[in-house]
Parts: structure tokens; sequence; C-alpha cells
């Protein structure tokens, strides 16, 4: 089964397709689900399915803001949604796609190394099978960071230590630290019930015995000492094996791709990540090849450099009604 996914924000797709029977054509052709951002601010994430290809399984809304906890006072979300495609032969896995639009702030990494956490814990919530593997799963969206950066790094390689990290240096969209704070250890706070793995963390009431005689001070001392080690770690990891559709890198000639370009910078923000393996083919940038048990890439739609976008005055500009380029891909689902 072939499949096209798009990554795009969705306030530009309805303005641009809410146009008589352009509109309606969409309408007919595709089942979307939208998580508006809260603080009533009208943008927010969407996902747009083929009726006729998929069938909804499940929608899960992640709100980054929370009133309980200091750090997450900012309005981005996220959606994840469980589709089962439709394939008359028979039986096929579920898929787990999921979009969000990160913390625009460089210089707030806390905020947005929680967010990510938040939503990988919401996907290995949905996209957890009974025998402990995953559906297969696509994570797209802006994330407000750089190929390379700390952020980027912890989403392909599954681990980052960020013990004496720079507040600001976690998604690499400034070059100096100047000034900027050390990440806290832990970033977040217990009360928000992911772990540092990303994780949903169970909440255990301690089974008290009763015995004849009191634990020794020892025991109670060691206990708090091993509590307390867990909860300081600066080790954050997930599940997921996460290869970026694209290489961020023209293989030819080095040059950077870029996903936006305006006035203040040219970089790449956006992605598209998907479960898989990652097998160097060369040592350069620009010539990774993803293989995946499940989801295999096919296809994609080329970017442009920096230099290109400015021979037509950069973004948004006559041809293009948004500062980011639209990101397209093409998967093949392995029965």
């Amino acid at each position: 089964m072939q499949m096209y996914f798009v990554c795009k924000k969705f306030k530009k797709i309805i303005m641009e397709q809410r146009s008589g029977q352009v509109w309606n054509r969409w309408v007919q052709c595709y089942h979307c689900e939208y998580k508006m951002r809260t603080g009533r601010k009208p943008d927010g994430c969407a996902i747009c399915f083929k009726h006729s290809k998929f069938s909804l399984l499940s929608v899960n809304p992640v709100e980054f803001y929370r009133p309980d906890v200091p750090l997450l006072d900012r309005d981005n979300v996220g959606l994840v949604l469980l589709l089962q495609p439709k394939i008359p032969s028979g039986a096929s896995p579920a898929i787990c796609v999921a979009n969000t639009h990160l913390l625009y702030n460089p210089r707030r990494g806390d905020i947005k190394l929680t967010q990510l956490a938040m939503l990988l814990a919401e996907i290995s919530s949905v996209a957890h099978q009974k025998d402990g593997s995953f559906y297969p799963i696509i994570m797209c969206g802006d994330f407000n960071s750089v190929p390379g950066s700390p952020l980027y790094s912890f989403i392909k390689d599954g681990k980052l230590n960020y013990e004496g990290l720079a507040i600001g240096k976690v998604s690499g969209q400034e070059q100096s630290s100047r000034g900027q704070r050390i990440l806290s250890i832990p970033i977040w706070p217990p009360n928000l019930g992911i772990s540092q793995n990303c994780v949903y963390e169970v909440q255990q009431v301690p089974k008290v015995e009763k015995t004849d005689s009191d634990p020794t001070q020892t025991q109670l001392d060691k206990t708090e000492v091993l509590a307390t080690a867990e909860k300081l770690s600066s080790h954050l990891q997930h599940h997921f094996s996460l290869s970026s559709v694209y290489s961020h890198y023209f293989p030819d000639t080095g040059i950077p791709e870029v996903t936006t370009c305006h006035s203040r910078s040219a970089i790449t923000v956006d992605y598209i990540f998907y479960s898989g393996e990652k097998k160097d083919v060369a040592g350069e940038p620009g010539t990774e090849v993803a293989l995946v048990g499940g989801l295999k890439l096919l296809a994609r739609l080329s970017l442009l450099t920096e230099q290109d976008l400015w021979t037509v005055n950069g973004l948004p500009n006559e041809n293009n009604s948004s500062d980011h380029l639209p990101l397209l891909a093409k998967f093949r689902l392995e029965l």
C-alpha cells in the first residue's frame, strides 16, 4: 500500500482551500482532525487523511499548557492519531501519525524539550502494542530546532545527556550561549507525570507491611538515596528509532536545505520523522538512507537552498503564501 504524507501548517491549508469547488472536493475526499491552540488562538495542528484509504481508530490531542506546571505556560499543542489502513486483502498494522508545533523562543530550550517529551509520551501510549512493540510512526511538524541541535539529535538518536547544556543551545537557533543559564536537572517537575524515558508514569502507592520491628534508618536512607539519584538523572530517552525523510543537505554540494526563509533567518525547522532503522551509505551529509520495518520511504518533495528562495524574494511570496515550505513524502506500508 502506497501513501503520500504532507506536512504543512493547517491555517494556511484552510485559507487556501476554502474557495468554492476546491474546498468542497477537499472535504469530500479527506477527513480532518484539528486541535486549536489553547488561549483562544485560532491556529493549531491538523492531520487530514483520505476516507477511502484509512479508518480512524483514535484521536489524541496534546495540550502543552499546564496551569499546574509553571514551566508549561505556553499555548502550543500537538495531535496524535491512530489510523487503520483499508486493505481488502486482509489485516494490516495500524499507523500512528503525530503533528506538532513546538515553542519558537530560541532561549527556552527547557520548554521545547518538555513539550517534546509530552508528545513522545502520548505517541508511546497510542502506538504501543500488546506484545511490547510499536505500530509504525510518522511524526512531523515545526520543531523550531535545526539539524544537529541537541533537540534534533535526541529525536533521531533516542537519547540525550543534557548535563551542563545551556538553555539556549537546545534548539541550535542561536550560536551564542553568553549569559544563558544551564538546564536544571530534572527539566520538568515530577507532577507532570512523565518519566525521563518520555512515557507516562504509573502512580504507585507503596505497600507498607507491618512487622514486629521497624525498618532500620540505614534502609530508609538507602531508599531515599536511590530515589533521589533516579529523579536527578540528566539522561533523556525514548523508545523509537526515528529517521528523517529529509537529509538536510544537498548530496552533490553539501549546501543546507531550508524549510523557512525570511528576514531573520533561512534554516530548517520543519521535519517528517518516521520509525525505522538508519543505514549510512556514506559518511557525508545528505547520503543517509532509511530502511523501515512496516514503512518504507519511496520519495520526497525536494527542498530549496537559501539562495534559491532569495531569488523569489524569500518567503512568503506570490507563489507561496506561508513563510514555511511544504514537506511531502511518499511511503509504502509493508504488510
